[in-house]
């Protein structure tokens, strides 16, 4: 988008491509992609979420952020509202949303809204990245209006705040809690899609990549190297065993956002793939085409990817369970041997490491993992 202010065309400050016309479809994580576009096929989903919904005081946020909040514009915070022009002209939202930067150390961003998109940033956030970083949150936010997430945000919120409210009624609270359990797993995955749209916004990897590991490790640049977080994100995806594959899926069940390191990895990842090089040359799905959408080919496109994640991926666990997919073991067998200390070819029996094949040692006293 363009903006004219007294005769004066407003444009991205350094020379960065503009993507008109483009679609969030071209950016979504790909379980992102395919949950929205089932969303959006159900005739009146929309309507009919807000409607369930209306205890959310939507007017009531918007008043709290223009009375206790400092709303960003050409008077305050200029350098942020000239990001976040800069930001809906590159990815072609024609509409602004409003953006309030909000006091709170805690340095975070988010963009709800049911009728209409607000981002607000803390004061945390703006004191910890330069400028470059700080273009690339702008541009996740923007992201995350232009896919439409905002409106499950928010609804997000809402019921993590009633659950805390009703969790003295046992039914009520598992209840809400699946619908929150659901929700926060598809956030973590939205959560990478304006990852991406962020780094189309920005156009700086490394900036993208400093932010998130700023947010990891705070305001530390000079005792911090970008090459060894997104070692750490290796680390993490590979080392251990089954009981440290377990372990992270419990970690991250609670959390709405996927954990820092592994953002960065996936970020870049995707920076190097042909998709996200089709984008940067002008070849992207258009918004005009959005309705077209097969809710199938996205769901085979999901699948696919899930397919190929599973095929590389070096969790323990995943490669446990490819083993038994071919044939190699008994998976609950393979489980009790892990989380007990036994040999992985014994049978329960002696601790004396003569009852595996080439797995004594891992039946012998330090099997235990207490």
């Amino acid at each position: 988008m363009s903006d004219t202010t007294g005769g004066t065309e407003r444009l991205p400050g350094r020379n960065r491509r503009r993507f008109p016309g483009i679609s969030s479809r071209a950016y979504e994580h790909p379980s992102d992609r395919s949950a929205l576009v089932a969303l959006r096929k159900l005739s009146g989903f929309d309507s009919v979420f807000k409607a369930l919904s209306g205890l959310v005081t939507e007017r009531s946020l918007r008043l709290l952020f223009l009375a206790n909040s400092v709303r960003v514009n050409d008077e305050q915070f200029a350098h942020l509202n000239s990001m976040l022009r800069d930001a809906c002209y590159i990815l072609d939202l024609e509409k602004v949303p409003p953006m309030y930067v909000s006091q709170d150390p805690n340095p975070n961003a988010m963009c709800i809204g049911l009728d209409a998109p607000v981002i607000v940033v803390t004061t945390g956030l703006v004191e910890l990245l330069d400028e470059e970083e700080m273009r690339a949150v702008v541009g996740h936010e923007v992201g995350h209006a232009l896919s439409g997430h905002a409106v499950y945000r928010t609804i997000l919120l809402f019921l993590t705040n009633l659950a805390l409210k009703v969790a003295w009624i046992p039914l009520g609270n598992m209840a809400i809690m699946a619908i929150v359990t659901a929700l926060r797993e598809w956030f973590r995955k939205s959560e990478l899609s304006a990852d991406r749209a962020g780094l189309l916004v920005g156009q700086d990897l490394q900036a993208s990549l400093r932010g998130l590991m700023k947010l990891a490790g705070g305001n530390h640049l000079h005792e911090m190297n970008v090459d060894s977080f997104l070692a750490q994100a290796e680390e993490y995806e590979s080392g251990g065993d089954i009981r440290d594959s377990v372990l992270k899926i419990m970690n991250v069940l609670p959390r709405s956002h996927p954990f820092t390191a592994v953002r960065a990895a996936e970020l870049k990842k995707w920076s190097e793939t042909r998709d996200y090089q089709r984008i940067m040359d002008g070849h992207y799905d258009k918004r005009e085409n959005d309705k077209q959408t097969s809710v199938s080919e996205s769901f085979k496109e999901s699948a696919g990817h899930y397919t190929e994640s599973f095929k590389n991926s070096k969790d323990p666990l995943m490669g446990l369970v490819r083993d038994i997919a071919g044939g190699a073991g008994d998976l609950g067998g393979k489980l009790r041997d892990t989380f007990t200390g036994r040999t992985a070819g014994g049978n329960g029996g002696s601790s004396d490491g003569n009852n595996g094949d080439g797995g004594g040692n891992a039946g012998g006293s330090g099997g235990s993992s207490a």
